[in-house]
């Protein structure tokens, strides 16, 4: 009679995936060793095994080793992804929304910090981006109403130089400029005496451009941009 026998596995039940460990990039993180979270934090995000509140928090830590490092694209690129996974971090919001101020793109910055208040009402750092932000949008909207446009009147400039001023939008806010820091000058001299003193050059000036202006060897913009070089102190006067 034959003996029986043993009986082998002929397969083996496959492993169940690992997962990803975050540790090492959350601990360079919290070290703020930059080049390590950078290494460390890619390879978690690149990793198949992580889950998706790790690969959040992977992607947050490597955003902000690239914005220490000033590399604003890649930072905002991390940003991105993380709220495109995560749409209720304000914190990150608000931290887009200063690169965006950083690059120039106010609108962009104004919608994210206005994002994150959204989020959270009290986020301190969002509320006084967004008023800090609406107030220099409001500033330039200012600024731009008048640019080009000179202190004066230009509808009643009868004077050749006041007409040639109003032609030149470079002259035009030369004049603007001249006209605010002499102003503020007289505002803020010391006493009564000082501040005519201040204006009488002033007047002095205008008188003199007026007299010269078309005469052989008057430069018209030198003049202009030497007299608020000397208002603003440029000149350490």
């Amino acid at each position: 009679m034959a003996l029986a026998q043993p009986a082998f596995a002929t397969s083996v039940e496959p492993l169940k995936d690992v997962q990803a460990d975050p540790a090492p990039c959350l601990t360079a993180a919290g070290a703020d060793d930059d080049d390590k979270v950078v290494d460390l934090c890619t390879a978690l995000i690149d990793n198949e095994n992580t889950v998706k509140a790790d690969r959040v928090k992977a992607l947050i830590a490597r955003g902000d080793a690239y914005a220490r490092k000033d590399m604003v694209d890649r930072a905002i690129s991390d940003y991105d992804a993380a709220l495109g996974l995560d749409r209720t971090l304000a914190d990150i919001f608000n931290a887009r929304g200063e690169l965006w101020r950083k690059k120039g793109d106010r609108p962009k910055a104004l919608a994210d910090f206005g994002a994150a208040i959204k989020l959270n009402p009290d986020h301190a750092a969002a509320r006084a981006n967004h008023k800090s932000l609406a107030l220099e949008l409001e500033r330039l909207g200012a600024l731009m109403a008048v640019a080009g446009k000179p202190s004066f009147n230009c509808a009643k400039g009868r004077r050749t130089v006041e007409k040639v001023i109003c032609a030149n939008p470079e002259l035009a806010d030369l004049d603007r400029e001249i006209f605010a820091a002499n102003a503020r000058a007289v505002r803020e001299a010391e006493n009564p005496r000082a501040a005519r003193a201040l204006q009488r050059e002033q007047d002095e000036f205008i008188a003199r451009r007026n007299a010269q202006f078309g005469r052989p060897g008057y430069d018209l913009p030198k003049e202009m941009k030497q007299r608020l070089e000397k208002l603003n102190g440029a000149d350490g006067s």
